[in-house]
């Protein structure tokens, strides 16, 4: 095979990894700069804190930066401003899959993280006029964050290899865990040393940046790239030539009617659930139950998307290690690393809910819940270029706007099970995410495939790999 050193798919790769990283960084640094946005009391009447474990003493004393202006929004206020970011991200899913099918996925996802990033840089002066133009301002962001996974699936089928499949999208994939990783204590800081307008206007300004690299050096398809070697060109498209579709007309009825895509579909709502509560209230289960100030909160908060970060990079190497070297069929690896990435983020989130005050503890189960989850990415995650490269846009589109509703109702009921800040309440929380995934890998490991579907392929010739 054409080394993978300065190649261009492994450029694509890289670039996609640092868009991906602001992509996340745009999408949670809400979550830290809330805390510090809400004036302190407004909130005691609903979210007592619960006085379970004893307070932790701050060892760091410098002194805080109380410039930014505060809001008084309740909780449930509160609740819709966290979940609003997921009304517009489920729109653009499935349209964003289609659209990347028809143009390409370059321009789109350069325009949805560009037009993210503006939106970010507007966050402060949203607030200023209102909750209502808040609460928009990050609808529209998940509308323009919402095209981005199905462009870079689309992107993917027909620049990876299928035998480099897990490898190079779970370097471009990872990019999302390191975001959050960096910017929830980087946010953290921002907001404890300057003000948390920066945090906004940070993130903003380097995704505008990141933009123009994407724009210079990137191209929809191998054909079409100015400084590829014609060997990579040759070694991809010669890799795929039995696994594209030549047809025009995308075969929706045999789409929807398909399994293997619902399994995924399953699989892909019930990793979210647990994902998107925790990535929403996390800081919050960290100051109101274990009682961390805020500085603590950020490093703690950002250690299980470290993991999961490693987890992602790793497992992508194995699986395709496995698939090549040991000869395992690519359904078997896909439903292993599903069931590894489902099961065990279940049994430690349940575990976190039940070991009262020990911090090290608390915080290293939900890590390892975490961290777990990364295998995941070499499962459900990038079935959908195994069964249908060329409409992987379109299912991801698909499965990811089911994915998305958790983000909408999880944090929002979350928040309801949580009035009192009680460790029972949480422990429900725990409870439902853990089942949820429980019922999402045992889907999967029954109706998931590893074949490129009949439907998938020009003149239905049944290829098998």
């Amino acid at each position: 095979s054409v080394p993978a050193c300065c190649s261009a798919r492994y450029n694509l790769a890289l670039l996609a990894f640092f868009g991906f990283f602001l992509l996340y960084a745009l999408r949670v640094n809400l979550s830290v700069a809330l805390v510090d946005m809400v004036e302190p009391n407004t909130s005691l009447a609903k979210n007592t804190t619960s006085n379970v474990c004893p307070e932790h003493s701050s060892t760091i004393n410098v002194a805080r930066n109380t410039s930014g202006k505060k809001y008084s929004w309740d909780a449930d206020t509160q609740g819709w401003i966290l979940g609003s970011f997921f009304y517009g991200y489920i729109i653009t899913q499935i349209p964003g899959g289609y659209l990347a099918s028809k143009t390409g996925g370059k321009l789109l996802l350069g325009f949805g993280i560009f037009g993210t990033s503006v939106f970010t840089l507007l966050t402060p002066l949203a607030a200023n006029l209102g909750v209502g133009y808040l609460i928009a301002v990050r609808a529209l962001e998940g509308l323009g964050e919402g095209v981005t996974f199905p462009a870079m699936h689309s992107m993917w089928s027909s620049w990876a290899p299928p035998l480099e499949r897990s490898k190079l999208l779970s370097i471009s994939y990872a990019g999302a865990q390191l975001g959050t990783v960096v910017s929830l204590p980087l946010s953290g800081l921002i907001c404890y040393y300057m003000n948390w307008i920066y945090v906004f206007y940070i993130f903003g300004a380097l995704g505008v940046l990141w933009f123009f690299f994407w724009m210079w050096l990137v191209s929809d398809t191998p054909e079409t790239h100015r400084s590829i070697s014609h060997t990579e060109r040759d070694y991809i498209l010669s890799s795929l030539k039995d696994q594209l579709s030549t047809q025009k007309s995308v075969p929706w009825k045999q789409i929807l009617e398909s399994l293997p895509l619902w399994a995924i579909v399953v699989a892909h709502f019930s990793y979210n659930w647990t994902f998107y509560t925790l990535l929403t209230l996390l800081p919050t289960y960290m100051k109101e139950i274990l009682r961390f100030d805020a500085q603590e909160n950020g490093f703690l908060s950002a250690l299980p998307y470290f993991g999961c970060w490693l987890c992602i990079i790793l497992s992508g190497q194995i699986a395709d290690y496995l698939r090549e070297k040991q000869n395992l069929s690519t359904v078997c690896v896909r439903k292993c690393f599903t069931l590894i990435g489902m099961i065990g983020p279940a049994v430690f989130l349940v575990a976190a809910g039940f070991i009262g005050c020990n911090y090290a503890l608390a915080v290293a189960f939900v890590t390892i819940s975490t961290t777990l989850g990364g295998f995941c990415t070499s499962g459900y995650s990038i079935n959908h270029l195994d069964i249908a490269p060329s409409y992987a846009g379109i299912l991801l589109g698909i499965t990811n706007s089911f994915a998305t509703i958790p983000g909408m109702v999880g944090p929002v009921i979350a928040k309801n099970l949580t009035h009192n800040n009680t460790v029972g309440e949480w422990q429900t929380v725990f409870y439902i995410a853990a089942s949820i995934n429980l019922f999402g890998a045992i889907f999967f490991a029954l109706f998931g495939s590893g074949e490129v579907q009949d439907w998938a392929v020009s003149g239905y010739r049944l290829h098998r790999n």
